[in-house]
Formats: C-alpha cells, structure tokens, sequence
C-alpha cells in the first residue's frame, strides 16, 4: 500500500501563493461575511486547503491569525485607498480628501455593499470582548483620522479653508460618517445610501472651503 504523502509546511498551492497567504485570503474572506467569532479555524483549513501542520508552522493560533488578517487590511487600505489620494503634494487638500471619500464609496460599489468594512465589522464585533484587537482597531482608526487632520490643516494653513474650522473633529466627524454610511449600506444593500452619506460629506466640506 502506498504511503499518502503529507505536505511539507512550506508547500506552496497550485496557483503560486504561499501556504500563508492561503491561509489569510481565506480567512479574510470567510471573516469579512461571517465574522471572526463565527468563523472556525476548521473552516479556514477547509477553504485554504491548508492541514493543521501547515497552519500551526505559520501562526500560533487563530488569534494571530486574526491580527496577521488585521495587519494586511491595514496595509491594503493605506496602500490602495488613502495615500493615493494623498500622494501629490501640490493639490488642493479639500480634492485630496473628496479623492478618498470617492474611493471608499467605489470599493463598496465593487463589493456590491457586501461584507461592509471589514475593519468596522471587526472593531464592532470584538472591541468589548478582545482587547488585542480592540487596542490595534483603535489605533487604526486613530491613523485614519490623524491623515485627514492633518490633510485639513494643512488647507487651513494654505488659505483652503476658514479659520473656524476644527480639522481633528471634522476629521472625527468624516471617519465616523463614513464608517456609519457604509453600516448602513451593508444592512439595505443600497449602494444609493453611501452615495448619499458621501454627498453629504462633501456638502459639509464646502462649509469650510474658501470661495475664490
């Protein structure tokens, strides 16, 4: 009888991805509709095609599973969705900030209002009962208002925007108004409920914006 052979841990899948990086597409994609709670690591394996052996060579648990899968939106989101709007320094910082709000609603349109933010969805479900998450989720969206303080501070100090506005709470206000907008676009599965929040986002940015 012939022996079946085990794969080694550092087997790569067909398709070219490392074991690891199987493991996390799966995991964020089961995690981003069914959340972390109720996504158990048997169905990880099962989606990953992945044996304990190899998911226990590349984390020590689902825990650090689910901060691997944090770290990687994370970088996803910097990467893909808020420093591209933010990377000419010579533009208008109002344009800048429309730029990201116009992005984020875009990546919802593709996702057809599917699985929301999955960074929302984790900070909602495991904020009062997971403090390592709660701890890096907060400084995730601390980073996210710290970029749009500063993109609005800097429009203030350039002449862009009035002297009364406040960037750290209109920052506060845009994360959170987006964040809002998108929870409800999740629930209704209507597209149109985020293209209103964002118009009405960039409606409260024309309060501050100097006319020439």
């Amino acid at each position: 009888m012939t022996a079946t052979k085990t794969p080694s841990p550092t087997s790569r899948p067909r398709d070219g991805r490392s074991t690891r990086e199987a493991i996390i597409e799966a995991a964020t994609r089961l995690m981003h509709v069914r959340g972390y709670q109720n996504t158990s690591l048997d169905d990880v394996l099962r989606a990953s095609g992945a044996g304990k052996g190899n998911f226990y060579h590349h984390f020590r648990s689902k825990e650090d599973l689910g901060f691997a899968i944090l770290d990687q939106l994370v970088g996803w989101f910097v990467e893909r969705t808020l420093e591209p709007c933010f990377s000419d320094a010579a533009a208008p910082r109002l344009d800048q900030v429309r730029c990201f709000l116009d992005r984020v609603l875009e990546a919802q349109r593709k996702s057809n209002c599917v699985g929301g933010c999955a960074m929302g969805n984790l900070a909602s479900e495991l904020s009062d009962v997971h403090e390592g998450f709660r701890a890096r989720l907060a400084s995730v969206f601390t980073a996210w208002r710290v970029r749009l303080t500063r993109a609005l501070a800097e429009a203030q100090a350039r002449g862009e925007v009035v002297a009364s506005c406040r960037p750290e709470p209109a920052a506060q206000f845009l994360v959170a108004g987006l964040e809002g907008g998108i929870l409800l676009t999740k629930v209704s599965k209507d597209i149109a409920v985020l293209e209103q929040c964002v118009g009405e986002l960039k409606r409260y940015l024309t309060l501050y914006e100097v006319r020439s």
